[in-house]
């Protein structure tokens, strides 16, 4: 399939950003569909603009920035009616350049970690950006989530949306092949979120293409989730060693701290004294969905907030989803709303592939070769 817009390569992000801060969250209508706005969210070093796009449909109101993607807000409503914003996010442009632990960005070319940052394809040896110990993380030091993306509203039938373009080009963080990337954000009329990837490349690589968003049902900045509430639709998950790369061994949940088969706090089983939590000081693995790849997004978890009574049901293709329970917010950052977040204080559910495939033979391919399209969707659709 041949992506049909011109992408922009950006350069990679610097500190010593001009940036204008956000004044705040304007509250969402309850119905109607709003055509995307756009407004300046301040420069880069080089002088780079970068914007920020709102969105309204369905009851669901987004923020969006051309820098990483990023979903800088996204409100919904809880029981009575009344919004907050569920998405941990920053102030200012200077703060996602300098700081930034993911919040709300897409992630590429590798969602999660690839061990030792390398992997052989084709009999060819890569050796990517090392950014996490000894592993490579997120794509590397300067992955998607740093790039600048070049945006296009659109409005069809009754959904909204966004498309993002960006090309990475061969060698970039040290992989293979230019990768030409095409990512769709959708508020339906029913207010879902719905994400669809695509990419193409012109050398064999290997691509896994997530989003990063830290939820908080109760609201961005109200303190815990271990409260929350999830279930995920997976018997086994991949256990970790001491770097969180995965041994290979897919492992029942039956019986341990995974098993969220059935719904119950985050917290419940967190501090345990189980090896795997330790290596993750909390919940950062993968787990193997029971419903394996699917042509269509088919259901992966929900999450709840018994106390707002707001809801998070996410359906993807992908075969995996890795639940992070913000061990490693640690109160140096301040959220969009003034106050600082630590350790627990969000949530991420990335549906994706599983870490390190490509040195796991084992595990579902991510090998993209010229000629064919990487496709995946993810819905995430909000309720009470």
């Amino acid at each position: 399939m041949e992506l049909n817009r011109r992408t922009v390569i950006a350069g990679a992000a610097a500190a010593g950003v001009a940036a204008t801060a956000w004044g705040g969250t304007a509250h969402a209508s309850s119905a109607g569909r709003a055509r995307p706005v756009r407004e300046p969210f301040g420069r880069l070093a080089d002088g780079t603009r970068v914007d920020r796009w709102t969105l309204q449909n369905g009851g669901t109101r987004m923020g969006v920035l051309s820098y990483g993607g990023i979903v800088h807000s996204l409100e919904v409503p809880d029981r009575r009616g009344r919004y907050a914003n569920v998405s941990l996010g920053l102030r200012t442009l200077e703060e996602y350049v300098a700081s930034s632990p993911y919040f709300g960005a897409l992630i590429g070319r590798y969602g999660n970690r690839i061990g030792k940052g390398t992997f052989t394809l084709d009999g060819t040896r890569y050796q990517l950006s090392v950014n996490d110990g000894d592993n490579s993380l997120h794509g590397g030091a300067q992955g998607f989530d740093k790039r600048v993306w070049d945006v296009e509203p659109f409005t069809r039938g009754s959904d909204v949306g966004l498309r993002l373009y960006y090309t990475a080009v061969d060698g970039e963080m040290g992989y293979p092949g230019t990768l030409r990337t095409k990512v769709t954000y959708t508020l339906t009329r029913d207010g879902d979120w719905r994400v669809d990837y695509e990419a193409v490349t012109d050398r064999p690589t290997v691509v896994n293409l997530t989003s990063h968003v830290y939820w908080n049902l109760a609201g961005e900045g109200s303190g815990s989730i271990m409260d929350h509430e999830l279930s995920v639709a997976a018997s086994r998950y991949t256990p970790v060693d001491a770097g969180l790369i995965p041994t290979g061994e897919r492992a029942k949940v039956a019986g341990t701290p995974f098993d969220f088969r059935r719904a119950k706090p985050v917290g419940r089983d967190i501090r345990t004294a189980h090896q795997q939590l330790l290596y993750g000081q909390g919940f950062d693995h993968n787990w193997v969905l029971d419903k394996g790849i699917t042509a269509r997004p088919e259901h992966a978890a929900t999450l709840r907030d018994p106390a707002s009574g707001r809801t998070l049901r996410i359906a993807t293709n992908e075969p995996g989803l890795q639940f992070y329970s913000g061990n490693f917010l640690d109160g140096t950052l301040v959220g969009s709303g003034g106050r600082v977040y630590r350790q627990g204080d969000g949530l991420c559910l990335e549906t994706q592939h599983f870490p390190d495939s490509p040195n796991q033979p084992a595990f579902p391919s991510t090998v993209l070769r010229p000629g064919e399209t990487y496709r995946t969707t993810t819905v995430h659709s909000f309720g009470t």
